[in-house]
């Protein structure tokens, strides 16, 4: 399998013209009700007004522009051209698998470029926390256009793993507990990670953030990991930590631990009231992802 490379997500860009990222819900939805104020407060300067697209919101149409030139047209406001996007990479050991395809590190690599681009080409500013269990946290403050996008994907090609290993404890605790005080409210914050260690310390940092900010969970797996082995026997491991194991012997008892996995990160999206989208090693990422930007729970 080839492993993605910084041309590669540069290319990238050119997939996703068109697209955008939209706010889910409004931030403090939680605290303040479930719709928007018709007041607006400060950071939501009025910027322009261009033709209106689908997933805008049709309160800002702006009719006497419309009327006089025939077509709809929207406001935009500067808060929501630049609000920071904050990408958080949970590059660990573990992600170096795929029985079909890609890699999953791959698959977390080529949807963190793709929504980068997306973020940037609607005016946002884009950071990155990147995680890979080995070294400190690599911090991005949110930059705009291609100054934001070209060193965070450089450092998510140099952090991805290159050889198997063991799912890394507490990487993604590290990552959030990381960008937690860097966050300004409104923010959007893109967690990518196959979720393989999240624990109660995860959840309890997630709980303080989201309050403030609009989380998107992007889960990254692969069909083994939900099926199970195929009848026969196998050599399975890491290297130097191999044993032998029957596939159908153990595939009831695999897909119940998957089950249950899946169950927590269903119940855990529901509380928060988070998006939560799976993304497969065997599926090509750019149908995906173009598939997924235009679902309403993305563009609303």
């Amino acid at each position: 399998m080839i492993v993605p490379d910084l041309a590669e997500l540069s290319a990238l860009r050119g997939a996703v013209r068109g697209l955008s990222l939209r706010a889910h819900r409004p931030a403090m939805a939680q605290l303040q009700g479930g719709h928007r104020s018709a007041q607006r407060g400060r950071g939501l300067e009025f910027e322009e007004v261009r033709l209106y697209a689908h997933g805008d919101d049709t309160r800002n149409i702006d009719w006497r522009v419309t009327a006089r030139r025939g077509k709809t047209h929207t406001k935009l406001f500067r808060e929501e051209r630049e609000r920071p996007v904050w990408i958080v990479a949970d590059l660990h050991a573990g992600l170096y698998f795929g029985s079909r395809r890609q890699f999953k590190s791959s698959v977390l690599l080529r949807t963190a470029a793709m929504l980068a681009w997306v973020a940037a080409q609607g005016g946002g500013r884009v950071g990155a926390v990147i995680v890979n269990g080995e070294n400190e946290p690599l911090i991005f403050p949110p930059r705009g256009r291609e100054a934001g996008v070209l060193p965070i994907l450089d450092a998510l090609v140099e952090a991805q793993p290159r050889n198997p290993g063991m799912p890394v404890r507490g990487g993604l605790h590290q990552a959030v507990t990381t960008l937690r005080p860097l966050l300004q409210p409104g923010s959007l914050v893109l967690l990518l990670s196959d979720f393989a260690e999240f624990d109660k310390a995860t959840e309890d940092i997630l709980a303080s953030a989201v309050m403030h900010s609009d989380f998107r969970m992007l889960w990254i797996s692969d069909p083994l990991e939900s099926a199970g082995l195929p009848a026969g026997t196998y050599h399975v491991g890491l290297p130097g930590r191999l044993w032998w194991m029957n596939g159908e012997d153990t595939r009831t008892q695999w897909q119940k631990s998957w089950q249950a996995r899946e169950q927590k990160l269903q119940d855990l999206a529901m509380k928060f009231n988070l998006p939560l989208s799976r993304l497969n090693t065997h599926e090509a990422v750019i149908e995906s992802m173009i598939a997924l930007l235009r679902e309403p729970k993305w563009a609303a």
